[in-house]
């Protein structure tokens, strides 16, 4: 399978690119085909709804690293989306990239299945809900089939994170799909 793993963290020794290597190398060792966008390192532009990727060219107007990512994103058999939360929802850089997903809205509803993997210093389930809210209602209008999630809470510090069973969950997501 195709496996495009976006990632939002600007933090590439952190809690949620952690469980991105670690979901990544179960995706390898079972044989996947891997390509991962780190999001905070790219240039994306936030979607501004012109609509002019429904016009009559059909295309987005800004040329940015979307351009990169786009190929993967509708050849993948997976989409694994993994973030920190800063807030209550995923980090915004991996947010600017779902955004322009509307560009290739009608390419995108299809057979494909996704991931999201969350990491957040809060205790507390609550305080992933929006993303898990968010998360599960666009694959549900995508018609994507979930094939999992992890939510790494109370992982404040890669330290914290590693002393949980949340980074073989991860290996086992991506080995498992």
């Amino acid at each position: 399978m195709k496996v495009v793993v976006i990632t939002g963290s600007p933090h590439t020794n952190g809690t949620s690119a952690f469980l991105a290597e670690k979901f990544i190398k179960g995706a390898t060792d079972a044989g996947h085909e891997i390509y991962r966008f780190d999001a905070a390192d790219m240039d994306v532009h936030p979607c501004i709804a012109c609509e002019k990727c429904h016009g009559e060219d059909a295309v987005c107007v800004f040329k940015d690293d979307m351009q990169e990512l786009n190929p993967h994103l509708l050849e993948a058999d997976v989409v694994a989306l993994v973030s920190p939360i800063y807030y209550y929802d995923i980090n915004a850089q991996l947010k600017t990239v779902i955004d322009r997903f509307y560009a290739n809205d009608a390419q995108l509803h299809n057979n494909k299945k996704t991931v999201l993997m969350v990491t957040m210093a809060d205790k507390t389930i609550e305080s992933a809900g929006g993303a898990l809210n968010s998360f599960r209602s666009m694959a549900r209008f995508l018609g994507w089939q979930i094939a999992g999630t992890v939510v790494g809470a109370d992982c404040w510090t890669l330290d914290m994170l590693r002393k949980t069973d949340f980074p073989e969950q991860a290996y086992k997501l991506g080995r498992e799909l």
